[in-house]
């Protein structure tokens, strides 16, 4: 398939938990872009999916291809940190599903993520990014994103150090 015309977004559901346990379980496993080191179960992941009502300022918004219904990727907004003063501030994150890249769908992820932030009480966006990753440094500049730092070695995966770029977005 090319395009995004057969891809649809959406809140997520709790149906979708083990889909979305499954798609970043591969990113656990085989890249640097999350730090966890460890597959979870559904199960272990309920708490995160439950942290992202349909409304609020922590949102799942799902794209799933519009025939299979099948999940192609996600994107989230969580708490910064949890100190009440962080409160108007939010870290966002998009996972796409191996294979559906370059279809757009992290765009479209992010568009309905941004959209539906608007009416929340927000001031700022933030998105920590393991370099090297050109491809979503594109995507967070294409939404307004600007670097504001980096942390140099800042996590170990895989027997090495990892640099994570800091990304910001007024809201």
């Amino acid at each position: 398939m090319s395009g995004t015309a057969e891809v649809q977004v959406r809140p997520g559901v709790e149906a979708d938990l083990k889909a979305l346990t499954a798609l970043y379980n591969h990113y656990v496993r085989e890249t640097p872009i999350t730090f966890d080191t460890e597959p979870f179960t559904p199960e272990e992941r309920r708490p995160w999916l439950l942290s992202h009502p349909e409304d609020g300022p922590h949102r799942l918004r799902v794209a799933t291809d519009a025939d299979s219904q099948e999940i192609l990727g996600y994107a989230t907004s969580s708490p910064y940190r949890p100190k009440p003063a962080y409160g108007t501030s939010v870290e966002t994150t998009v996972y796409v599903a191996p294979g559906a890249g370059g279809r757009g769908i992290g765009s479209l992820l992010y568009a309905s993520l941004f959209d539906a932030l608007a009416v929340e009480d927000l001031h700022r966006a933030y998105a920590g990014i393991a370099q090297p990753n050109e491809a979503s440094a594109r995507l967070h500049a294409r939404f307004g994103f600007r670097h504001v730092g980096t942390y140099r070695e800042v996590g170990r995966k895989f027997g090495r150090y990892w640099d994570v770029a800091w990304y910001e977005k007024p809201l």
